[in-house]
């Protein structure tokens, strides 16, 4: 998978997606299962905005039960599944526990009931899935296990706790570069920091996009009869330049998690709800042995390159987790990093996520003929939405032949250990990394450092062996000090606390 944009522009394509997160890559390869031809352009690097800042689960729709939504339920357990089964050694099952304290739905009788028909809507779900992935039923337990599983949790009025399993997906920007190599090898032409301008129209039919390249400021032109606009969050606003605003596309807020630098609290992720009235439950999971928290969310006006969430809603945050779990005495320079993203809600200036895909087909609308717009909501479902997609505009009489995913060891995907240190690496670093850079469309430090490998994920290593990875490069000394400069800004802007920053 290589950035030869010369040769990229010579070709006629079926369609061009424009977004490189998870939506956009999920319809490259739903197209290369049909044997369609599509470019893919990026105007950053792929997966490097909402796509990059989950908190690593796939979902199998749980909570969709509360509201008796079977089919979304019965989606979220077929896509997980599909994560699952295809990425073995990317994917794995994690149990999570909620205390249970005899208030509202925390219930012991109402958790045992929801949790044997969560088991019994999901029976296929371990169908052909690896079983090292296989999902096991849930249970009620004493307030005693719980003490073990959790033991800092708090054991006022403790009546017992629910276990459920899920999917984690520990490091899905590497996920999301599997699925784009695929649909790469089968007939997708990926282009990273290439920006679409406008599309091109004749008697109001697409003919292609005029792009810029944002690492010779060139201009381009890309011919298609189709234009798939699936960049997220900025959607709407592309919708917008290119044929009218559509309020219903997407409706801004934030979706934020943070990773704090102490331990993990147990080997479970944990369900919390601080103990206080109208209190919304936080997810806390351990990941690569740390505590990873959230999701947060809060009302976003318009759309933004870094979302950040404010002050008071992270020392919010951080004071209730505090309350809910009695010694953990958390504090804003434990935080290494904030993973904040955008998400659509049902109605502008609420927190409240919004639950369906929207597509738009533009000529429907007096639009260009060829023109279709789309918004997801979140990533467990992001090949299901892709399906459709493709559907929709090709017709369901294509031949669709699934194309499967080579398994790799966790070294080859680009899973280095938390704490790595590559001058005690003796397996082999710098060939891995070197291969990624010649073949995975690598242009900045921070592509091969948070999205082509998981050295990222640990802030400080990452700014520590920065100097060490950048003489991989073909650089000079002063592209080198921009590059790492460029990481550290990153970083600082994503809530590094000053202490650990130094």
């Amino acid at each position: 998978m290589t950035r030869d944009i010369i040769s990229a522009k010579k070709n006629n394509y079926d369609a061009i997606i424009i977004g490189g997160g998870f939506y956009g890559v999920m319809i490259a390869y739903e197209s290369a299962c049909r044997g369609l031809k599509t470019l893919l352009l990026e105007r950053n690097d792929f997966g490097s905005a909402t796509s990059f800042n989950s908190l690593r689960i796939v979902h199998g729709g749980l909570r969709y039960l509360q509201t008796l939504d079977i089919h979304r339920f019965r989606e979220s357990v077929g896509e997980r599944k599909w994560f699952m089964e295809n990425f073995p050694n990317l994917t794995r099952p994690i149990s999570c526990l909620m205390p249970l304290y005899n208030k509202g739905l925390q219930r012991n009788s109402i958790m045992w009931a929801a949790l044997n028909l969560n088991d019994i809507l999901s029976l296929n779900r371990n169908k052909s899935v690896p079983p090292k992935n296989n999902l096991l039923n849930g249970k009620v337990i004493s307030a005693e296990k719980v003490k073990e599983i959790f033991p800092d949790v708090d054991t006022k009025e403790l009546k017992g706790g629910a276990i459920w399993n899920d999917g984690s997906i520990d490091d899905s920007q590497l996920v999301l570069m599997e699925i784009l190599k695929v649909a790469s090898d089968n007939g997708c032409t990926p282009l990273n920091y290439v920006e679409v301008k406008n599309i091109i129209t004749h008697e109001n039919q697409i003919k292609g996009v005029v792009a810029v390249d944002k690492k010779t400021g060139n201009e381009i032109e890309f011919h298609s009869p189709i234009v798939i606009n699936s960049t997220g969050p900025w959607s709407r606003k592309l919708a917008k330049s290119f044929h009218k605003d559509f309020n219903d596309l997407f409706k801004y807020s934030i979706a934020w998690n943070a990773l704090f630098n102490i331990d993990a609290l147990s080997d479970h992720a944990l369900a919390i709800t601080p103990p206080k009235d109208n209190a919304k439950a936080y997810f806390l999971r351990p990941w690569k042995g740390k505590l990873f928290a959230g999701t947060v969310h809060e009302e976003l006006t318009d759309v933004k390159d870094i979302p950040m969430p404010s002050d008071k809603s992270i020392d919010s945050f951080i004071a209730d987790l505090n309350l809910s779990i009695p010694n953990l005495n958390l504090k804003r320079e434990h935080i290494l990093k904030i993973y904040s993203g955008i998400l659509p809600v049902k109605k502008e200036g609420t927190d409240q996520l919004a639950v369906r895909e929207v597509i738009i087909d533009h000529s429907k609308h007096e639009g260009p003929k060829g023109l279709y717009s789309l918004s997801g909501v979140k990533l467990t479902t992001s090949r299901l939405v892709a399906e459709k997609v493709v559907t929709k505009i090709f017709g369901s009489n294509i031949t669709r032949n699934e194309i499967k995913f080579p398994v790799k060891s966790e070294r080859e995907y680009g899973i280095f250990d938390f704490n790595w240190d590559s001058t005690k690496d003796r397996n082999g670093w710098k060939d891995i990394l070197k291969t990624k850079i010649e073949n995975e469309s690598v242009v900045h430090l921070q592509d091969l450092i948070l999205r082509r490998t998981s050295i990222g994920n640990n802030p400080l290593v990452a700014i520590n062996q920065a100097t060490t990875i950048s003489k991989l490069f073909n650089w000079d000394e002063e592209k080198i000090i921009n590059e790492i400069n460029d990481l550290k800004e990153y970083y600082k802007k994503r809530g590094l606390s000053k202490a650990l920053e130094n």
